[in-house]
């Protein structure tokens, strides 16, 4: 897969450090991945959820992050649209990000 706006992810991680590592090893395992469906992602990450309109939530850090991103399966792209901890995903409407 190819991941669009990985800055995003590198900004994050350079302000959170405890988050690195596992933002490090979700770029690797997508990267590497040849997703087609919404069940190949969950094989490879059992804590995905689908949001609708081709957005899903990745939990990140056993749950202390998240990151939404709008996967294109048939163009393997995968386009980074939010990241942040829980109390700023409860602030935004998963429909316009």
């Amino acid at each position: 897969m190819r991941i669009i706006t990985y800055k995003a992810i590198s900004d994050f991680c350079i302000r959170h450090k405890d988050a690195e590592t596992a933002f490090q090893d979700w770029y690797y395992k997508t990267i590497k991945a040849d997703w087609t469906c919404y069940a190949d992602m969950k094989r490879t990450f059992n804590s995905v959820d689908a949001l609708g309109n081709k957005r899903f939530v990745f939990n990140i850090k056993g749950n202390d992050y998240r990151l939404v991103a709008i996967v294109l399966f048939n163009i393997k792209m995968v386009y980074v649209r939010f990241i942040g901890n829980h109390k700023n995903y409860d602030k935004i409407d998963v429909s316009n990000v």
